[in-house]
């Protein structure tokens, strides 16, 4: 018979780095979640990731367990890694703070393709394209894709 889920809670911690302060603790702890037991597993799974932000997802249900399943760094924070930048620029459609090839935006692409709304390499270029565009990083040259 399955568990009766009692909700979800979204959360964006560093690989390898989960602790019961804020903001793990006090989310998990207003649920009645373990919070040790999450931090240690946590903690297990992401070792080979530490120091990169990582969502995760937590399913907790009625009975206090909980399962969660751990995503893909944001497309933002690999484009600043790729960059070389701390943050994006303050003012994207005047203050360009970086350039990037597509070969690097068909990296993350690719990185990033379970985790995006999307079925094709092409469409997930596009998309990391755009979140670079927001962000103040020019991708350099012409899209090769076959459009």
């Amino acid at each position: 018979m399955a568990k009766e889920v009692a909700g979800q809670i979204k959360l964006q911690i560093k690989g390898g780095a989960a602790n019961p302060s804020p903001p793990v603790g006090p989310a998990l702890g207003s649920k009645g979640i373990n919070i040790m037991e999450f931090c240690k597993q946590f903690n297990a799974r992401t070792q080979e990731k530490a120091g990169k932000i990582l969502p995760v997802v937590i399913t907790y249900y009625a009975d206090k367990t909980f399962d969660f399943v751990v995503k893909t760094p944001p497309v933002a924070i690999q484009l600043l890694e790729v960059s070389k930048q701390k943050s994006g620029s303050a003012e994207p459609n005047r203050k360009k703070i970086s350039e990037i090839t597509w070969d690097q935006v068909k990296a993350i692409a690719e990185d990033k393709m379970v985790d995006l709304n999307c079925f094709t390499v092409d469409s997930a270029m596009r998309m990391v394209a755009g979140t670079a565009r927001s962000m103040g990083i020019t991708v350099k040259g012409e899209f090769p894709g076959n459009n």
